[in-house]
């Protein structure tokens, strides 16, 4: 295996979890506990982007925002990457089909908080997304009802699978909607109070 890449063994199922992390903060870290009990997960990783290609203010620097994800999120079982960078992948369509490569043998699951369900359809490939790897939405806070009515739920309504540990076993497209007890923590909340950085 590289250097930088996490380990996994063929037959094992990975959430992943990108953004800009920036900050991670508490609700990361509720969701990514309950992707790993919900869906049956044996991995999660975390992929800290970059940047964010729909936000025109870029984030604070990368080695900020690991330092800060891997000191937040403790599990042995999630590991914090930056493996976006180590591949030089701008979309999620390209790092799926990279670590796809990469990881023969691996089945992979897209993670991601009712509030990108929302603006799904904006994502550079989203519907390539679909097809290459299950997704689970987790609820947010506000974004239960708008996003099962997104553009991208509304057309892949038909493939909406009813218990997350489901999807574990089932083949692209498919996705869940997983609802959990809510965390009402904000990255954007964060960076304004400037809590962060002192």
């Amino acid at each position: 295996m590289r250097a930088g890449f996490p380990l996994a063994r063929k037959g094992m199922v990975i959430g992943l979890l990108g953004g800009s992390f920036d900050p991670a903060h508490r609700g990361h870290v509720h969701i990514t506990r309950e992707a790993l009990k919900r869906m049956g997960l044996d991995r999660v990783w975390w992929l800290v982007s970059p940047g964010n290609p729909l936000k025109a203010r870029g984030p604070a620097p990368l080695s900020d925002r690991m330092a800060r994800a891997r000191a937040l999120m403790r599990d042995p079982r999630v590991a914090v990457t930056d493996l976006e960078t180590r591949l030089g992948t701008r979309f999620t369509a390209e790092t799926l089909e990279r670590l796809q490569a990469i990881y023969p043998g691996v089945r992979f699951v897209w993670l991601m908080g009712a509030d990108n369900l929302g603006q799904f359809h904006r994502w550079e490939r989203w519907e390539d997304i679909l097809h290459m790897v299950p997704v689970g939405v987790l609820a947010r806070p506000g974004w239960g009802v708008r996003g099962r009515m997104s553009k991208a739920a509304r057309i892949y309504g038909g493939d909406l699978v009813d218990r997350g540990k489901i999807l574990r076993r089932k083949r692209a497209p498919a996705w869940c909607f997983v609802n959990l007890p809510m965390d009402g923590s904000s990255s954007t909340a964060i960076r304004a109070s400037g809590a962060w950085r002192r």
